[in-house]
């Protein structure tokens, strides 16, 4: 089955807790060098108070960055101060003399902690900014600038560029993610009322519509109130084909599986019996034919519409005959006159004038069910229509 989407707003936040982590990892190696260099700085116990500030704002900042309501320029501008306090006391509390041979500042790496957050909120520019503040303070409290002096420097900037390129790119997966969750959901909400209107447009052809028509033809040369009512019942059929043809298509990728191919098997063979007369003759296979229920509804009421445009169009000697075959991964229903045919165009020019008996009574039924219908058919040479859709077992692989 498909996975949801990530919800948006949520791919930044591995970056914000690998910044935690380095934090505190960076934190342990500034507490370790106190450790090992103490015994050479001018003033080692004034570093204690310097060092407790650290990790208390270590752990203020790690759980202000947690919330992404406080990622704001005051937090940002809090952090940046902060690292630059240790930076600033450095010369006092180790000694220039120290600092001259090599000795780092008592923030070491836990000074880039503010590069990181300010990349990872801003990008690239931001944490390029950010690493330009510490590195020219860094080079500040240094008495002679060398290769050791200038490294650290170097590294925050590089950290800054790449850091802060990696969340521009996640914030741009993210402008995308957003469109595409907003894009599915209205697409799916357009497909279903498409469809839920597509399905009223065909009851309401092979109802209402039909009577309409009928008395407007039948009551078209009849004078006084019966003509008056087939006039009326002409321009409401009219109205009413333009109302139900009014609709936005939405391309599918994929048909959208029946509501009901849970429901009981049914044998289309008695369905497709159903329409045998005098004029249709029927030849189905000698097993049974088991389709779920709605599918065998939908494609008994298009083969209905189909059988019905042929006896009324074919002409009044016009035969039909309906053949069923079941194949291993389809069920094919087809539909063939001997009547007049249909000249080229008239199906196009009948689905412009709101004419539904193929558009939507045949092939928007069978496209439903995720069948697809082949029409041919030449002027005077007849018509067949074939219906074809999935097999049960190739419909519950495919939405199953």
């Amino acid at each position: 089955m498909r996975q949801n989407p990530a919800p948006v707003g949520t791919l930044i936040v591995p970056l914000w807790r690998a910044l935690a982590v380095f934090r505190f990892t960076a934190l342990g190696y500034v507490l370790v060098l106190y450790a090992r260099n103490a015994a050479d700085y001018a003033h080692p116990l004034v570093a204690v108070p310097v060092l407790l500030g650290m990790i208390a704002w270590t752990v203020a900042a790690t759980w202000a960055y947690a919330r992404p309501r406080l990622r704001r320029w005051p937090l940002l501008a809090a952090d940046l101060f902060v690292a630059l306090v240790p930076l600033l006391v450095s010369p006092w509390i180790i000694g220039r003399p120290a600092l001259a041979d090599g000795v780092p500042t008592i923030a070491v790496a836990w000074l880039a902690g503010p590069v990181l957050a300010w990349a990872v909120a801003g990008g690239r520019r931001l944490g390029v900014t950010a690493a330009l503040v510490l590195t020219a303070a860094d080079l500040a409290v240094r008495d002679r600038l060398n290769e050791s002096s200038v490294t650290p420097g170097v590294l925050m900037l590089l950290a800054g560029i790449a850091v802060g390129h990696v969340a521009r790119l996640i914030g741009a997966a993210e402008d995308r993610l957003q469109r595409a969750v907003e894009l599915e959901a209205a697409t799916r909400e357009l497909a279903a009322a498409t469809r839920e209107r597509e399905r009223l447009a065909r009851d309401i052809h092979d109802s209402v519509l039909q009577v309409l028509a009928m008395v407007a033809r039948r009551g078209a040369d009849l004078d006084g109130e019966a003509g008056e009512l087939a006039r009326l019942a002409g321009e409401q059929e009219a109205a009413l084909r333009a109302l139900v043809t009014s609709r936005v298509t939405v391309p599918p990728d994929k048909p959208a599986p029946p509501a009901a191919f849970d429901a009981g098997p049914v044998d289309l063979r008695s369905v497709v019996n159903g329409y045998a007369s005098s004029r249709v003759s029927v030849a189905t296979p000698a097993d049974p034919v088991l389709l779920p229920g709605r599918l065998a509804a939908e494609l008994g009421a298009a083969l209905g519409a189909a059988v019905d445009n042929a006896v009324r169009h074919g002409g009044p000697q016009a035969r039909v005959w309906v053949l069923v075959e079941e194949e291993p991964d389809a069920v094919t229903v087809s539909i063939r006159d001997d009547g007049c045919g249909i000249r080229p165009g008239r199906l196009a020019e009948a689905a412009a004038q709101g004419r539904l008996g193929v558009s939507q009574s045949i092939e928007g039924r069978v496209a439903e069910i995720g069948g697809t219908v082949r029409i041919v058919s030449e002027p005077g040479a007849g018509t067949e229509i074939e219906l074809r859709v999935p097999s049960p077992e190739t419909t519950a692989e495919e939405y199953g």
